[in-house]
């Protein structure tokens, strides 16, 4: 006989859910059944020498189910629970600096719209299933006509993001079957499917997004992404915050969970059919001077790689040269620029045809340059590359294993499990406890504190100084002078060449991405140079190729030269000539006379 056996002999009580006896002691010293793991108020009589030396203390004894008689809730609707989630996301957001006029005048507003355009709200006809028929009702439990129904604004003092959408539920004292929600049964119809109108998760991050772009919030969508990441803002298990009194049953498991946070193609993917489906006016113009433009954008992320300062007004050129400097190409219009923009992928995509254009990227003159900086670096503020190279490497290692502890450590699971079938609850219950118990062990036996400190928002991966706690020493100030020369009066490259791959665009409705069979055949540094920036952004390195060549087509895909565009707009730095993947070479014009720039 067990020692678990000798505790309970005496208690044979069949179980409250199975009727079975067959009983264990926890851990924690409380009885639960091994057939359905229920566990009950009851626990064994515990000696503890630890309180007073010689006497014994005694723990009281309970007896009945620790499953509570469930509280009456109040009849509400699924639009309503994401109302609930979208108002703590842009409180998240607000704690982290964010403009109130983000919330109040912006997102409230897209919402509204997003529920009079779905008839959920703010209609004379709103979209309902046929019937709802009554759910059963446990015979302890108190009767359906007793319970409460209680309007948004009753439960939550704010206004706005917090009473609109429960205006519309029904009188009626019915419940929808296999659903806490009063229309979650209907809301996975196949009707409302077909739709494309359905809330979800995903959309909630799409909503917020659009809502920051209009507000012009310096925020990003990989900033957005990574603050859910972190946890700063609630999005997975971001039910558990929901008012106690909104059931979660059923089907709402399905609406309701969270598997894993979305990419950043997906959410933007979800942005832009979300815009087009509300029908949006033009969105305030992204001018020059506002943090979401390139022009100020490429500063953050010149920082964030250590890169010198220097390199900023060479984005800013070929910003003028591919034509990407006007305000319109940056700011949503649905009659002349339908596409939502991508401010973080085409910041990072000109910052790497920049250094392509200076430092040449194909593994052989990105080293010279840097061989000749070696030589004439008297005073050791000349940038090197390869110096570059290796303390970025070192920097990227180190910020990978921090992400994969992270990961390691991050607990997905919810403290409230959702059940999506109330026979699988007993197998979701022995999950959770083993899992529970798995997870004990390995902070008894890890060295790791029990608790970690969740790490402070910041727009930055990495940060550079001579602080404690620093990735390495900053190069921002160092000087280009190798790989920038004076050339007929006009700075200009030392690189005389352009590689790139076949800029002929592809129809995307036939083939995708070509990264993973070109990759092979890129020159090792720039896909280095493609990893580094796909991890600032939390994007894989094919996505950001995409964009690249996106920047390339704008540049080299016209008749007119690339050296006659920069001529013609008379931000010109001198001659260049081009190179494309089959080693065709074209001179812009004969090289005068070089002469090193002085520092």
């Amino acid at each position: 006989m067990s020692m678990d056996d000798e505790h309970t002999a005496g208690f044979r009580e069949p179980c409250a859910q199975c009727s079975a006896v067959d009983w264990g002691i926890s851990d924690e010293g409380r009885f639960y059944c091994r057939s359905c793991h229920n566990v009950i108020e009851r626990t064994r009589e515990v000696v503890d020498l630890t309180f007073t030396p010689g006497s014994t203390r005694i723990s009281t004894l309970g007896r009945g189910t620790r499953n509570k008689r469930p509280e009456s809730g109040r009849k509400w609707m699924v639009c309503e629970g994401f109302q609930f989630i979208l108002r703590n996301q842009a409180n998240a957001l607000l704690r982290l600096g964010v403009s109130p006029h983000f919330k109040d005048q912006v997102l409230c507003q897209m919402w509204r719209l997003y529920l009079q355009k779905s008839q959920q709200a703010y209609t004379n006809n709103p979209v309902r299933s046929s019937t709802f028929k009554v759910r059963n009702v446990d015979s302890d439990s108190e009767s359906v006509a007793e319970l409460s129904v209680v309007s948004a604004s009753e439960t939550d003092g704010e206004t706005n993001l917090s009473s609109t959408a429960g205006s519309n539920v029904e009188s009626s004292s019915d419940w929808s079957l296999g659903s806490g929600s009063v229309d979650g049964v209907a809301y996975l119809t196949a009707r409302l499917k077909q739709s494309h109108c359905l809330m979800t998760m995903k959309k909630t991050l799409a909503l917020i997004h659009l809502a920051l772009i209009w507000s012009r919030e310096p925020l990003t969508l990989s900033d957005l992404l990574r603050l859910v990441y972190e946890g700063h803002v609630p999005y997975v298990n971001a039910y558990e915050e929901l008012p106690e009194e909104m059931r979660l049953d059923g089907r709402d498991a399905v609406i309701f969970r969270v598997e894993s946070i979305p990419s950043h193609r997906a959410v933007h993917k979800e942005a832009q059919a979300l815009v087009l489906y509300l029908q949006l006016q033009a969105f305030p113009p992204i001018s020059r001077q506002s943090l979401l433009h390139p022009a100020l954008l490429s500063l953050r992320y010149l920082t964030d790689a250590n890169l010198p300062d220097e390199l900023h007004p060479w984005v800013c050129k070929l910003l003028e040269c591919a034509g990407m400097a006007d305000q319109t190409l940056h700011t949503f219009d649905p009659t002349s620029h339908p596409a939502l923009p991508r401010f973080d992928l085409q910041t990072v995509a000109l910052i790497i045809v920049t250094m392509k254009l200076i430092f040449g990227l194909n593994d052989h003159t990105e080293w010279d340059l840097s061989s000749e900086a070696s030589v004439h670096d008297d005073q050791g503020n000349m940038f090197n590359l390869r110096r570059w190279y290796r303390l970025m490497q070192a920097a990227l290692i180190k910020a990978r294993q921090r992400r994969d502890q992270d990961i390691a450590r991050k607990r997905w699971k919810a403290k409230k499990p959702l059940y999506a079938n109330r026979k699988l609850k007993s197998v979701m219950m022995k999950k959770k406890r083993t899992a529970e118990q798995i997870q004990g062990c390995f902070e008894k036996l890890s060295s790791c504190p029990v608790n970690v400190p969740r790490c402070e928002p910041s727009s930055f991966r990495f940060c550079w100084g001579d602080e404690v706690g620093a990735d390495g020493p900053s190069l921002h100030h160092q000087k280009l002078d190798t790989a920038v020369i004076l050339e007929n009066d006009g700075l200009t490259p030392s690189n005389s060449t352009y590689w790139h791959p076949a800029l002929r665009p592809c129809d995307p409705r036939k083939c995708g991405s070509h990264y993973s069979e070109v990759e092979a055949t890129l020159p090792r540094s720039f896909v280095w140079l493609l990893q580094l920036f796909s991890f600032l952004l939390d994007v894989k390195p094919a996505y950001l190729y995409e964009e690249v060549l996106r920047v390339e087509r704008r540049v080299f895909g016209s008749a007119m030269p690339w050296n006659r565009q920069l001529r013609k707009k008379g931000k010109t730095p001198g001659h260049q000539s081009t190179r494309t993947a089959t080693g065709t070479k074209t001179r812009a014009g004969a090289r005068t006379s070089r002469r090193r720039r002085k520092t």
